[in-house]
């Protein structure tokens, strides 16, 4: 089906439609000349907005001037694009349950409309109207929203602590789906140690000005990469530098160690971890088939998998996290089933499920000819057997994002146990307060909208991480700020 524009020039809009054309409705896509869909769809319907009062009529050329002089440019947005999407779904037949969601952090929203007073069901209306996603999405987001209040209650008020993640760029092997700044350990082992040192030196940079302001550290996540790629000492000499330069572990609501290759893990490590206090660590599967390992390149067996979760059991690791990802290459309902069984086995304290992403400078991207992959309808059953697993063995969903290019335009959700939510994953995803980034390809991202990217790129990392330290504290000290000014217009 071509649909043809008539009178909608805005860039961001017609970019945003070509997505929902491409993304959620393959056979649909827009062209400069045709039959005008749109406009005799729009005229022979009207589009109810919450935040337009009353109801207008959307042909093409009508609604320009009409919403331009009534409505601010996001509202004016979304009623072209609500007007698109339900053409789409009643021309294909396809139901997008997600609706507008795209490209942002759904609970985010959520959150932002339940911190200024609205209650669950007016969350609920405002989004179904605005953004049209389904019931179901609808529930999943309140949901989680609300778990994520119960695992931190002052959720709104951590404007004036940071949350620390520290990146460690080296893993066995590069994984066919990665775009993170992930080196090889083997080609590139000459700079492990020269990027300990480095890192070591920017923590103590940006601590030093930490405990100047006397600034409380929530969370520290150490990840990568795979941080346990480090040797058993460099790995310590990390550690200690976040000890005693950022903040002292027994402060800290929660360390999370990246352990997520298991050829990584070895007894002393994980006795180092423990040492420590550090009680969640990541050991991630993502699959149970050798297959399919191989073809992603991780070089570990399945076999590693298990026995390095239970010699973190047996050592006393308190929550572990394990990663699926749903629709790798060569992999359809059957094997998922398969993979769930074995997850089953295990009971792992936390589990998060990923859709496939196919990420532009991934090599599975850029060969994406040479694999074999599920159809939509496929990755669609996939994701109801992951809900209906997680129901099953009581885990609950505490926080979710959405991707671009994301297999079957679904979402990727965090789940846990009762208690064992991660604290680090929702102040991040929701991006309730400012988190520090250390590290090559690590990203500082603050409340004003702004972030700070540390280089990907190893050896400029080593040559300018001062400039880094700078910037990190700078614009801290901008966004803590504008935090305070406020603040104190709201008391």
């Amino acid at each position: 089906m071509k649909i043809r524009m008539d009178g909608i020039t805005d860039e961001l809009i017609l970019k945003d439609m070509a997505v929902l054309s491409q993304t959620h409705f393959s056979g649909a896509s827009l062209v400069a000349e045709g039959e005008d869909l749109l406009a005799e769809f729009c005229e022979e319907r009207t589009l109810k907005s919450i935040s337009i009062k009353g109801r207008m009529g959307l042909a093409s050329q009508a609604i320009t001037r009409e919403l331009d002089a009534a409505a601010p440019e996001k509202t004016r947005k979304y009623a072209y694009l609500s007007c698109y999407a339900k053409l789409l779904e009643e021309y294909t037949g396809q139901a997008q349950s997600w609706g507008l969601l795209n490209g942002m952090r759904p609970t985010k929203l959520v959150h932002s409309l339940k911190k200024s007073g609205q209650q669950d069901h007016q969350v609920r209306e405002f989004m179904e109207s605005e953004y049209l996603p389904s019931p179901e999405k609808m529930d999943l987001l309140l949901e989680v929203a609300n778990r994520q209040l119960e695992v931190i209650p002052d959720l709104y008020s951590l404007e004036k602590e940071v949350s620390i993640y520290i990146g460690i760029p080296f893993c066995p092997t590069r994984c066919a789906y990665c775009t993170f700044a992930a080196y090889a350990m083997e080609p590139f082992k000459k700079w492990v140690e020269p990027f300990v040192q480095t890192l070591i030196k920017e923590i103590e940079g940006v601590g030093r000005y930490l405990k100047k302001q006397n600034i409380q550290v929530t969370s520290i996540y150490f990840g990568g990469g795979t941080a346990t790629s480090l040797g058993t000492e460099q790995l310590k000499a990390v550690m200690d530098a976040v000890h005693g330069h950022l903040a002292a572990f027994e402060s800290v609501r929660e360390i999370t160690m990246e352990a997520g290759r298991p050829d990584t893990i070895t007894p002393e490590k994980l006795e180092l971890i423990k040492a420590y206090g550090i009680k969640r660590i990541s050991i991630n599967p993502q699959t149970y088939h050798q297959k399919t390992l191989d073809t992603i390149g991780r070089h570990h067996s399945v076999q590693d998998i298990l026995d390095k979760y239970e010699m973190a059991k047996g050592l006393g690791i308190e929550n572990i996290n394990m990663d699926l990802i749903v629709g790798l290459p060569g992999e359809g309902p059957k094997e998922l089933a398969y993979s769930l069984k074995q997850t089953a086995k295990l009971q792992p304290e936390s589990l998060t499920i990923h859709m496939l992403a196919y990420k532009r400078k991934s090599k599975l991207t850029k060969e994406r000819g040479l694999y074999t992959t599920a159809t939509k309808e496929e990755i669609n059953e996939m994701g109801r057997m992951t809900y209906e697993f997680a129901k099953s063995n009581d885990y609950v969903p505490y926080y979710l994002y959405r991707q671009k290019n994301i297999s079957g335009n679904m979402e990727n959700i965090g789940y846990s146990k009762a208690g064992q939510e991660s604290i680090y994953n929702i102040v991040m995803m929701e991006e309730a307060q400012n988190v520090l980034g250390f590290g090559v390809g690590a990203s500082s991202k603050y409340l004003i909208g702004t972030s700070v990217h540390n280089p990907r790129d190893i050896k400029t990392y080593l040559d300018t991480y001062e400039n880094y330290i700078e910037k990190k504290i700078q614009v801290l000290t901008e966004s803590l700020a504008a935090g305070a000014v406020a603040f104190s217009k709201n008391e």
